[in-house]
């Protein structure tokens, strides 16, 4: 048994680690554009990166390390993704790392993570300027939680206090962003997750795995997957407690809040809707639908519009390839029934109480494939104008 409660803020929250951002003019107005997380002892890092075959440098540049090496120090940039710049972007960053121990000597295996704007090299001048200015003993995770933001209308962040019955307790923190290009390829963000508990590495990837799954992996904005997606995990031990379950539990808990931020946080959304298959002929194949639904342009159109249109549901199910059966299909929105193979058609109350639903800023689209005992849970959001607005001039 176990008991786990959410506090107030994040990583500032986790034994032995410190956070901080700052401003150095990459973004406009003074705000927050270069953040650190670093930890007093060497930690056991797990990670998982986007999909994309062009990955941007500093996930070539972590790749580099040696299996199951260690660090101390997570360097992150906004506006400049460092992605596509070739072996230049790489050298770029061990440049910036050279330049940072000269103020942090105890610097070990350093990473990088940057989001922005794909194509330009970074600007090293600029952001070797945040070396001076952080605080390294600063638990500021407010700050570093908003130097991470692009497009983000607000910081991500949690932090999860577990307790064992019989146990020390520990603690997992997570600052994240993202908002635009994502979609359910893993991530389509970053996140950092710190934890002071003392967790096997074996357990950490397990554990991880899993919760970028149900998560991360089951998020989607508008269907694009970044160069630069990445989650990392940083353990160093220094609560002295543990509890594998208790662990597993609340890392889900973690990334699944984050997710479900991210998809409310959807570029110009208004709607965060949650993809609900159950009865596929396997798991496999739910996640399938799942994800077809939440990716769907037409199916997020119809969200925005407000507009119960089952037909859009049911079509991108039929499309998606997997086995499904109409006299055997049944669509509800909450708990309001759309379509089975007795009431094929949407009558005037029922399409009625369906809008009404869709009104709701959250709900859930449940679809029963009848055909086998597969189940999987998808979260997208839906798609407007804004969307269109705030990507039409990004690079400004």
């Amino acid at each position: 048994m176990f008991n786990i409660f959410p506090l107030k803020g994040s990583l500032e929250h986790v034994k032995g680690f410190y956070c901080d951002g700052v401003s150095v003019g990459l973004k406009p107005n003074g705000a927050n554009d270069v953040a650190f997380i670093r930890s007093d002892v060497l930690c056991d890092v797990e990670a998982v990166f986007t999909t994309n075959q062009f990955q941007a440098a500093p996930i070539v540049h972590f790749k580099r390390y040696p299996e199951n090496f260690q660090t101390n120090f997570l360097l992150i940039n906004a506006k400049n993704a460092n992605a596509m710049t070739g072996r230049k972007g790489i050298e770029d960053i061990d440049t910036l790392f050279a330049s940072l121990r000269a103020t942090y000597p105890a610097l070990q295996n350093p990473i990088m993570s940057s989001t922005g704007v794909i194509g330009y090299r970074l600007n090293q001048e600029k952001i070797a300027q945040s070396f001076s200015k952080f605080d390294f003993e600063a638990k500021n995770s407010d700050g570093a939680a908003r130097a991470i933001m692009t497009t983000d209308s607000f910081k991500k962040e949690l932090c999860l206090r577990v307790e064992p019955e019989n146990g020390t307790p520990f603690h997992l923190g997570a600052i994240c962003k993202g908002a635009g290009m994502i979609n359910p390829a893993m991530a389509t963000m970053l996140c950092f997750i710190v934890t002071d508990a003392a967790l096997p590495k074996a357990d950490a990837k397990e554990a991880l795995s899993y919760a970028v799954e149900h998560s991360f992996n089951a998020a989607s904005v508008d269907g694009d997957t970044s160069t630069n997606d990445t989650v990392l995990l940083l353990s160093n031990g220094q609560s002295g407690g543990y509890d594998k379950e208790a662990f597993k539990e609340a890392l889900a808990l973690l990334t699944k809040h984050l997710a479900l931020e991210i998809v409310r946080d959807g570029e110009g959304a208004t709607k965060l809707v949650a993809f609900e298959i159950t009865g596929a002929a396997t798991s496999e194949e739910a996640k399938k639908v799942a994800k077809a639904l939440s990716n769907s342009l037409l199916v997020k159109t119809a969200l925005f519009g407000e507009d119960p249109n089952w037909g859009r549901i049911a079509s991108t199910i039929g499309a998606s390839g997997v086995t499904c059966n109409d006299e055997t299909l049944e669509i509800k929105y909450d708990d309001v029934l759309v379509f089975n193979n007795t009431q094929r058609e949407l009558d005037k109350e029922r399409e009625m109480k369906a809008a009404a639903i869709m009104k709701q800023p959250s709900y859930t689209i449940h679809c029963d494939l009848g055909i086998g005992s597969g189940t999987f849970t998808a979260y997208g959001c839906d798609l407007g104008h804004q969307y269109v607005t705030i990507n039409a001039d990004y690079r400004s």
